[in-house]
C-alpha cells in the first residue's frame, strides 16, 4: 500500500528574496523533473520539519497546493546553513506514479550481534542505504537488516541478504558488503595485559619489601 505524506504549500511571491522569506519562518522549494514545468513555492518552516522527519527522502510527499491542486514529489535534496543549521532551502522532484524511479532506501539495524555480544567484537558498517528501482508506490521507508546473523568474526552481511519486498529491485551488486565484525583491536588486549602485568609486579614488589623488612626485624632481635 502507498504511503503518501501530504505537505501542503502556497506559491512562492517572488519578490521576496530567500534570506526575506526565511524571516518569516517559510522555506523557498523549488519543483522540477522531467517533461515538468519548474515551479517555485514556499511551506512553513515547523510543517516541513515534521513532514521531512517522517518522510525523508524516499517516501512519496504530495504537495497540496494552495488547497488545491495535487503534485507527488519525492524530496531530493534540503540545504542548511552552516552556521546555524536551520533549513534554507528545499528541492523536490516529480514523480510519476506509473513510472519507475530510482532512489536510495536507508537500512534499519536490529537485534544483538552474538560475536559483539559474547567474543567483544567491533561492528563495521559499509552500507546505511541501498540504490533501488521501483515503481513510487511500493516505497518502503526502510529496509530491516537483522544483525542476529554475525555469529563471529567469519560472519558478514551482505547487499544479497537483505530482505526486500520481490517489487523492489535491489540496484547493488550482491556480494557487496554491508555489514561484518571485526575482533577487538590487538593494541587494546596488548595494553589490558600490560596492565595487569604491571599490578602484579608492584604487588609483588611490596610484598618483598616487607618480607625483607620483617626479615631485618627478626635478624635485630637475635642480637
Amino acid at each position: 500500500m502507498l504511503d503518501v505524506v501530504e505537505l501542503p504549500v502556497s506559491s512562492r511571491d517572488k519578490t521576496l528574496r530567500a534570506k526575506h522569506l526565511l524571516k518569516t519562518d517559510f522555506i523557498p522549494v523549488e519543483y522540477y523533473g522531467n517533461g515538468v514545468e519548474n515551479q517555485s513555492f514556499q511551506v512553513d518552516y515547523q510543517t516541513f520539519r515534521r513532514v521531512y522527519r517522517k518522510a525523508g527522502g524516499n517516501t512519496v510527499v504530495s504537495l497540496k497546493i494552495d488547497g488545491g491542486k495535487d503534485l507527488n514529489v519525492l524530496v531530493h535534496e534540503v540545504k542548511y546553513d552552516p552556521v546555524t543549521d536551520q533549513i534554507v532551502h528545499v528541492d523536490v522532484v516529480n514523480v510519476k506514479m506509473g513510472q519507475k524511479l530510482k532512489t536510495s532506501i536507508p537500512l534499519e539495524f536490529t537485534g544483538l550481534a552474538p560475536a559483539v555480544k559474547e567474543l567483544g567484537g567491533i561492528l563495521t558498517t559499509h552500507l546505511d542505504e541501498v540504490e533501488v528501482e521501483c515503481l513510487p508506490k511500493d516505497l518502503v521507508h526502510s529496509i530491516e537488516v537483522d544483525i542476529s546473523s554475525l555469529v563471529d568474526f567469519n560472519s558478514v552481511i551482505k547487499v544479497g541478504d537483505l530482505v526486500v519486498p520481490s517489487t523492489i529491485e535491489l540496484l547493488q551488486e550482491a556480494d557487496e558488503l554491508v555489514m561484518n565484525c571485526a575482533p577487538p583491536r590487538e593494541e587494546e588486549v596488548e595494553e589490558e595485559g600490560d596492565a595487569v602485568d604491571a599490578s602484579m609486579t608492584a604487588e609483588d614488589a611490596a610484598k618483598a619489601k616487607e618480607e625483607a623488612a620483617a626479615e631485618g626485624d627478626g635478624g635485630s632481635n637475635e642480637k
